[in-house]
């Protein structure tokens, strides 16, 4: 009884059993999305719109990052159930557990699965930043540098957990999450750029053109960017200060908050929500990245009306491929 004594931490223990309540909650919330989202990619889109062939794509990256969302999901609560009744007469306690889980190789697949997904969500963003540049270089060296650093961080930190060391004193961390918000704002602040520039090139090039699209579209990737890199900075914050208790809080749903936050823009974008404007859909509903849109002859004359200035063309060439994305 005495070891028991020696390792209480009640503020620990409440905060695993709190983070595991809202992981439940956020994976509720991510299931019935991921639901909303399988549905409206497999239905044929309104208005007589051609279903891209990216909708494939998109198909297979929302089903395969919400099974390695759940995977992870599924090891942190049955890791939970271990901690008080499987492994409650264990030396040290909940506590010792809890501070122990990479002794354990379910937390080990658990944190694997969870990176790995997150992988895959930054990818997403990697294309949708590129299409939207046109495959700049002085874009894409950058991004893809970025990228590159986080996968290779996070493969250190698994090193590192393989070994058992106790998972939130692994430095090495931290460096992972910054470089996850810096890739986050990063994206966010280039795709937003570039389509305020493009805004701005087709109000010179039609007088009267409606800009909502845009707007609507650069609205959607800031709100999705923003409650993520929220989240993330909490978490960040949380682990630099060896508050362990806000820090499970935070990893325990991370997957889920980022999985939300994408899948929001697919699902409207899948729907035909994410354009106001019926003016502008032909030619950039694609922009918000699931390629529903069908190019007609509006959006045929509007590049036409832009021949006279060679940066509006450029404009509608990158609406009309980012159609494809």
């Amino acid at each position: 009884m005495s070891s028991y004594t020696l390792q209480t931490n009640l503020s620990l223990e409440r905060s695993r059993l709190a983070g595991m309540t809202l992981a439940g909650v956020s994976y509720g919330v991510y299931l019935l999305l991921t639901v909303q989202a399988v549905t409206a990619l497999v239905q044929r889109p309104r208005h007589g719109q051609k279903i891209a062939n990216n909708r494939h794509t998109l198909l297979c990256y929302t089903l395969i990052t919400f099974a390695l969302g759940t995977i992870s999901f599924a090891c942190n609560a049955k890791y939970t159930v271990m901690i008080w009744i499987d492994l409650r007469d264990a030396p040290g306690g909940p506590v010792a557990l809890i501070h122990n889980v990479m002794q354990y190789r379910i937390n080990f697949l658990a944190i694997c699965c969870g990176y790995v997904t997150e992988w895959v969500m930054q990818a997403l963003l990697l294309y949708r930043c590129f299409v939207v540049w046109n495959w700049a270089r002085h874009v894409m060296i950058p991004m893809i540098a970025l990228y590159i650093g986080m996968i290779a961080v996070a493969i250190s930190i698994l090193a590192q957990a393989g070994t058992g060391a106790q998972f939130y004193k692994i430095n090495t961390t931290l460096a992972y999450l910054s470089i996850q918000v810096a890739h986050t704002i990063l994206y966010t602040i280039l795709v937003a750029k570039r389509l305020l520039s493009i805004r701005g090139q087709m109000k010179q090039a039609l007088a009267e053109y409606d800009s909502s699209t845009y707007d609507t579209i650069i609205l959607m990737v800031v709100e999705s960017a923003v409650t993520y890199s929220v989240f993330l900075i909490i978490y960040i914050v949380a682990f630099a200060v060896h508050s362990d208790s806000l820090s499970t809080l935070c990893f325990l749903s991370i997957v889920q908050v980022q999985g939300i936050s994408q899948l929001f823009i697919i699902i409207r974008v899948a729907r035909g929500r994410a354009v106001m404007s019926t003016r502008n859909t032909a030619s950039l509903t694609g922009l918000a990245f699931a390629g529903t849109v069908s190019i007609t002859a509006e959006g045929t004359d509007v590049a036409r009306a832009a021949k006279p200035e060679q940066d509006s063309v450029e404009s509608y060439s990158v609406s009309a491929k980012l159609a494809k994305a």
